[in-house]
């Protein structure tokens, strides 16, 4: 007997995890070489969108020490055609939150082989040029301003 597959909701996170000094986490994608921090979808068991991105953490990289940050910011953008068949039929778009996860030093992730197949650590204006998502790009950005208080510019 066949089981249907439970397709994904159109709510995820994006979860920039980075030090004190800025230097962020990317992880680069087991399909197509792609690179970005951790991001996830909710599940229907997730209690509310901290318990998800503490799980995408945990499942995505093993980290669990640190301290995460709600943004309070949403992107709600059209799902990449390749990824949406994961989706029911009539979703065409998805909400993202945005959360940072400070890590008090570069650390070594845990990484899902099925789901990425390296890390790398890059000051967050190299890693804003790294990544391939422009939401992801957009909040590794907002770091200096977030963190910092000032635009990060020299």
């Amino acid at each position: 007997m066949l089981v249907p597959m439970a397709f994904k909701l159109p709510e995820s996170v994006l979860v920039v995890v980075h030090t004190p000094r800025l230097d962020v986490l990317l992880l680069e994608r087991a399909s197509g070489g792609l690179w970005q921090s951790v991001t996830g979808s909710r599940e229907l068991d997730d209690p509310d969108l901290e318990a998800t991105a503490r799980r995408e953490l945990l499942e995505e990289t093993g980290l669990s020490v640190g301290t995460l940050t709600d943004w309070r910011l949403t992107n709600r953008f059209e799902i990449w055609a390749q990824w949406r068949p994961r989706y029911a039929p009539d979703v065409t778009h998805n909400t993202e939150h945005v959360f940072a996860f400070q890590v008090p030093e570069l650390t070594v992730a845990t990484l899902d082989p099925s789901e990425h197949v390296a890390q790398l650590w890059l000051p967050w204006h190299e890693a804003m040029q790294k990544v391939f998502s422009p939401t992801n790009r957009d909040a590794i950005g907002q770091l200096p301003q977030r963190v910092l208080g000032h635009s990060g510019d020299a």
